[in-house]
């Protein structure tokens, strides 16, 4: 079952729940999970204990990292999506992920449940300032970051910031908090899209700046800060989707990159490709830097390793004249300053530093591994989370979808154009189906198999050979029969999320006027996008041929998670949902809104996005 859904179902029983348990304690054995999914970790300064969040089971593992064991569990009422201790160790917050999300604090040596409070929609990256007095949270999908007075729970403040925040860094002086946007903002047609990186004053709680990616730079996963506070570092990719989609080589499609930002200049040091000339280190996600700055590690949940950097000599080399300039395009820029690290795990995501000991989470094998790079080379051993158990097809199917391995020479994976979910990058694209020099936006993957046909210009029939030939054009692989039908089983099991526009579940005001409109034979918009999938499943002339495209008629999206999969289009030309009811439909050519008032236009647009 889909995790946010699941979640979802468990939140909504979690208030009766909690208020019973309020001071109890939630600890009990722990025998090994037949399913562990860990999706993040905490370790204690003291490093006697670490915490193991697993997604599939719900629940807390706590190992004792010194007998690499499990000594007990913690159940949670809902699904954890984030960890972190207080500054002091003695207390244990997680995130549960849910479109109303709850934040639970235990006793860490006990876990004894102090207190549970609310978030927004899909909380994670759970961040304490270092006085203990404040916990920052990101609100994945309501686009901003919520502070609480950690003492009582209280909300004190939402900050604003662009584009799905998924991780957070803190300087060491609590001053000023990093948020990585994981997607891109704006039009996908113009000549320069990329994600970026917020700065917020913590005193003023407001973003004071935000330092953009390099064009293409996007899917944003880890973001962590130096000891000294002067350096911050992202992980990311770097699409190269303004080129024809005829090759891998060299990165030709997608690279995979480290970007440092200069905290005393509140600028970019650099963007680092992490591949090779030959061989890609696809779908790089967390990040953390050393206690002592010697190293920055970086997992790639593609390739299934650690990178191991060499910090003071890349930030040096940075550093040289002329230097950074060139440094997103050089394939052999870390030659010399980096060992790559091959780990005993699937889906290496999550990872804390203590010492001179690395843990990383395998988030498909349920298992982490420990890398002990004190000594060269790096002593590597395995952790058993779970007991083994072989995957259900749809968890293999995701499990493909993310495996760099399929692709030749790992330089990407399904998961590097349409993100780990089966969702969109905000790009445009240019792939071959339909002839070359006219990109089409992303398409989310939600639905895919229920709505044929499949691309824009409908080239495929159904979604059955838009994933086979996936496999063998974008990821330039030949694979047996039984991966494509893995694949298919995770992309149909995928289910929509509730948008953060509803309110406690149900339509706006705003929306339920807007869905008279929308079913209003005046408009038009119910004959094309009729529900329950919100499209006719036929294609239409809609006035937004371009000059390269070789048909006027393009299939008729699904408007399910319309909020989620901006920009919109097949060309990607409008940024909002306001945008395609008015500026990029001056003729009426899809949906009759010309007539419409501002203040009905944004009805309408208050029920697409609610969808």
């Amino acid at each position: 079952m889909n995790i946010l859904k699941r979640a979802w179902r468990s939140f909504r029983r979690w208030p009766t729940v909690a208020s019973l348990l309020v001071g109890a304690s939630l600890v009990h054995a722990a025998p090994p999970p037949a399913a562990c999914a860990p999706t993040a970790l905490a370790i204690g300064a003291d490093a006697r204990q670490l915490f193991v969040a697993c997604a599939e089971t719900d629940q807390i593992l706590v190992l004792d990292p010194t007998r690499s064991t499990v000594s007990r569990s913690i159940r949670l009422n809902g699904t954890p999506s984030g960890l972190a201790l207080s500054p002091d160790g003695k207390r244990l917050i997680v995130t549960c992920a849910a479109p109303e999300s709850s934040v639970i604090i235990f006793e860490a040596a006990s876990g004894k449940l102090l207190a549970h409070f609310r978030s927004g929609h899909t909380a994670c990256a759970p961040v304490v300032s270092p006085d203990g007095t404040t916990l920052f949270v990101c609100d994945r999908f309501d686009n901003d970051v919520a502070a609480f007075n950690l003492a009582d729970g209280r909300e004190v403040t939402r900050i604003p910031v662009l584009r799905e925040p998924v991780a957070m860094a803190l300087t060491p002086d609590g001053r000023r908090l990093l948020v990585a946007n994981h997607l891109p903002t704006g039009r996908a047609d113009a000549s320069l899209v990329a994600a970026a990186v917020s700065v917020m004053d913590t005193t003023s709680r407001r973003v004071v700046t935000n330092l953009a990616l390099p064009n293409g730079c996007g899917l944003l996963r880890g973001i962590a800060i130096s000891a000294d506070g002067r350096f911050a570092a992202v992980t990311h990719q770097v699409a190269h989707n303004y080129l024809p989609t005829t090759q891998l080589d060299r990165g030709w499609m997608n690279s995979n990159a480290l970007t440092l930002f200069d905290l005393t200049q509140d600028a970019i040091l650099g963007t680092v490709l992490l591949d090779e000339l030959d061989r890609g280190a696809a779908n790089p996600w967390a990040v953390a830097w050393s206690a002592d700055g010697r190293r920055l590690l970086i997992t790639h949940a593609g390739t299934h390793e650690l990178s191991v950097i060499d910090a003071p000599a890349l930030i040096a080399k940075l550093a040289r004249p002329g230097v950074a300039q060139v440094s997103a395009e050089d394939l052999a820029f870390l030659v010399g300053l980096r060992q790559r690290v091959a780990l005993p795990v699937n889906g290496p995501r999550a990872l804390v530093v203590s010492g001179h000991r690395a843990f990383v989470a395998g988030y498909f094998s349920g298992d982490l591994a420990t890398v002990d790079f004190d000594q060269p080379p790096p002593v590597v051993t395995r952790i058993p989370l779970s007991s083994g158990t072989p995957l259900a097809l749809v968890r293999r199917g995701e499990m493909l979808f993310s495996d760099g391995r399929l692709c030749f020479q790992e330089w990407q994976s399904c998961a590097s154009c349409h993100s780990a979910d089966g969702r969109v990058d905000g790009l445009n694209w240019d792939l071959l189906n339909d002839g070359i020099g006219n990109p089409k936006n992303t398409h989310s993957l939600l639905l895919s198999h229920r709505t044929p046909p499949a691309m824009s210009q409908g080239v495929r029939e159904t979604a059955e050979p838009a994933v086979r030939a996936g496999l063998r054009h974008i990821l330039f692989s030949a694979q047996p029969e039984d991966v494509a039908v893995a694949l298919d089983d995770y992309l149909r099991s995928l289910q929509p999320i509730a948008s953060p526009h509803l309110q406690h579940g149900q339509l706006s005001a705003a929306a339920r006027r807007g869905k008279r409109l929308f079913h209003d034979v005046r408009t038009g918009c119910a004959s094309c996008h009729p529900p329950p999938l919100f499209t006719s499943l036929k294609s239409y002339d809609v006035g937004t041929r371009a000059a390269f495209d070789d048909v006027s008629e393009f299939d008729t999206p699904s408007l399910i998670e319309l909020w989620r999969t901006a920009p919109y289009l097949h060309d990607g030309s409008a940024a909002t949902v306001t945008d395609v009811l008015t500026t990029r439909n001056p003729h009426n050519r899809h949906g009759y809104t010309a007539q419409l008032t501002p203040a009905q236009i944004a009805d309408l647009a208050a029920y697409l996005l609610s969808l």
